[in-house]
């Protein structure tokens, strides 16, 4: 392989088998081997030949809607999972955090963490020694560091897992969105420390639904969508591809097994929908319903919920939250929430939709950034000709009548 190549991907695929849940017992066993072939269960392709290559010292964002195959993408880059088809040729060692606790030991310290962590990069006890006390600075928590990780809150978690990944010098570095789960000042020094490990000619995949992040840092993106690379190119062309293409994806509804459905250990978000209040399209004279489903995990507090609209750019348009079961602790199980908009609030124009889950409005449990895009229409046959400046296109009132006040000129 080229040495000014750090990552060449060739027809990569990979198959899942979904269908019954799967019987590990001996008579199971015996069964299936009598059956034939055709009720091992279906066949899911969450990658289907994907192909590209990757130069040493490209800082590279891979976009997508969920399930569109960037997870399972750089699972393989790490070496996490397996292809079933295809083959990949990396040159350089890679450093990646895709989800909480991953190259993580629940059982061992974080200092001890951080050593393992080293040792499988191939580094010296010495040259981790060397970085340790900036690892542990820049992932504040000082005070847990001989605490063993599975005690750890997941934002000290994923502090502590960037900051081993960012600091160990590695040739490729891989960041998946698991960076939403910290709160806003940590994910600026993330954000700082990537453009750093960038800028020193390292080649970085950087995995997100911010947009405004994925443009500041990349200068070349994937798109990725139903586990084909769709696209690739310039960081502005990707992004407004991405946009063009998904207009109309207004719909985000996890089918899945509830624990790979997006979120963590306290929140877990299973559908995201918006809807004309009246009418067949997303006018701006119909107002819209955002319909959200959640799985919440976390009881005997008060779970807060927080939508965010903005525009392709990541200009927030609007912010605002609500408290679930104001009166009491929030209850173990499914809730299902309806947020209206009203009519004659959004002009025309694409926009996005985040949602935050926070508890006792202090603290931040789970983000999801640009979960859906949808597309808010100038008349409600579905067009959009002659579309009005401004993003907001409020009706307004006026208190006086018009009335002419001097009618003398010079």
């Amino acid at each position: 392989m080229n040495q000014d190549i750090a990552i060449r991907v060739s027809n990569l695929s990979k198959s899942y088998s979904i269908g019954k849940q799967k019987d590990t017992s001996l008579r199971s066993s015996l069964s299936s081997m009598l059956k034939s072939s055709s009720s091992k269960g279906e066949k899911f392709w969450a990658l289907k030949d994907v192909s590209f290559e990757i130069n040493k010292g490209d800082v590279i964002g891979i976009i997508g809607k969920n399930g569109a195959g960037k997870s399972t993408l750089l699972k393989i880059l790490s070496q996490i999972t397996k292809p079933t088809e295809g083959r990949i040729e990396i040159n350089g060692r890679i450093a990646s955090l895709l989800e909480v606790g991953t190259g993580f030991h629940p059982e061992l310290t974080g200092r001890e963490n951080i050593y393992l962590n080293g040792t499988i990069l191939g580094m010296t006890r010495k040259e981790v020694k060397e970085k340790f006390e900036e690892i542990v600075e820049f992932s504040g928590v000082q005070k847990f560091i001989d605490t063993p990780v599975k005690h750890y809150s997941s934002g000290m978690y994923v502090r502590l897992a960037f900051a081993v990944a960012a600091h160990l010098e590695p040739e490729i570095l891989i960041i998946d969105e698991v960076l939403a789960v910290g709160d806003a000042e940590f994910q600026k020094k993330c954000m700082g420390k990537m453009k750093d490990v960038a800028e020193k000619g390292r080649t970085v995949l950087f995995v997100s639904h911010n947009m405004a992040a994925v443009k500041s840092l990349c200068t070349k993106g994937i798109v990725m969508d139903h586990g084909q690379c769709v696209f690739h190119g310039e960081i502005n062309d990707v992004v407004n591809h991405y946009f063009n293409s998904e207009t109309n994806d207004s719909i985000f509804h996890y089918n899945g097994s509830l624990d790979k459905a997006p979120g963590n250990e306290n929140i877990k978000l299973l559908k995201v929908e918006t809807v004309p209040r009246e009418g067949d399209f997303l006018s701006m004279f119909s107002g819209i319903n955002f319909n959200i489903d959640f799985f919440n995990k976390k009881e005997g507090s008060n779970i807060d919920l927080t939508i965010e609209v903005g525009t392709k750019d990541n200009l927030i348009v609007l912010h605002n939250g609500f408290i679930i079961n104001e009166n009491h602790d929030s209850q173990y199980g499914i809730y299902s929430v309806c947020i209206s908009l009203p009519q004659q609030l959004l002009n025309a124009g694409v926009y996005t939709l985040s949602i935050i889950f926070g508890e006792n409005q202090r603290y931040q449990l789970y983000k999801t950034e640009n979960i859906i895009t949808f597309e808010v229409m100038q008349e409600t046959t579905g067009s959009n000709s002659s579309k009005l400046p401004g993003l907001i296109f409020p009706k307004l009132e006026t208190t006086t009548s018009f009335k002419l006040i001097n009618n003398e000129t010079n």
